[in-house]
């Protein structure tokens, strides 16, 4: 009987250490958790500020705000003045960069890095660069200058229109 007692006792040890490992991870949250929590109460902000915004006095010009920072993403991205020859500009609610790789030619990429989609931040010296892991792209292709990005920026139609940029 002791016997049976004391593998009774070895196998409720094993399983409470187990236990005790599972919870041990269980209680920890992964890095992706985190950031799905902190990304919630970033929308939640953001859906509130619009909220705020929409019910606070109505004229009725809020969707065509080309600085991008109005509630609702607008596809008029201003005029082509605002995008350097040589450079571009980033557009953070439509998730575009427009560039402007010689004088009177305009591109559009999508402004989500193709490495792990994180947003660009910059177009300096010929590149759209992502702040996350250092990749770099062409301002005239979106194609990969620097990874560790291996595909292109995914090009975006737009229109000039009066000295305009429209995105389609």
């Amino acid at each position: 009987m002791n016997r049976d007692i004391s593998r009774d006792d070895n196998r409720t040890s094993a399983r409470d250490d187990s236990h005790a490992t599972r919870t041990a991870t269980i209680g920890c949250p992964s890095r992706r958790a985190v950031l799905l929590g902190v990304g919630g109460l970033g929308a939640a902000a953001a859906l509130a500020a619009c909220g705020a915004k929409s019910s606070g006095g109505g004229g009725g010009t809020a969707g065509n705000d080309s600085g991008g920072s109005g509630g609702q993403a607008s596809n008029d991205l201003g005029a082509t003045t605002a995008i350097p020859v040589g450079g571009g500009k980033i557009f953070p609610d439509q998730l575009v960069v427009v560039t402007q790789p010689e004088a009177g030619t305009f591109k559009a990429f999508s402004a989500a890095c193709t490495h792990e989609g994180c947003p660009v931040n910059q177009v300096a010296n010929g590149l759209i660069v992502c702040p996350c892991h250092g990749s770099e792209f062409s301002i005239s292709n979106g194609a990969v200058k620097q990874g560790p990005a291996i595909r292109p920026l995914p090009e975006k139609q737009i229109t000039i229109a009066n000295g305009e940029i429209t995105l389609v």
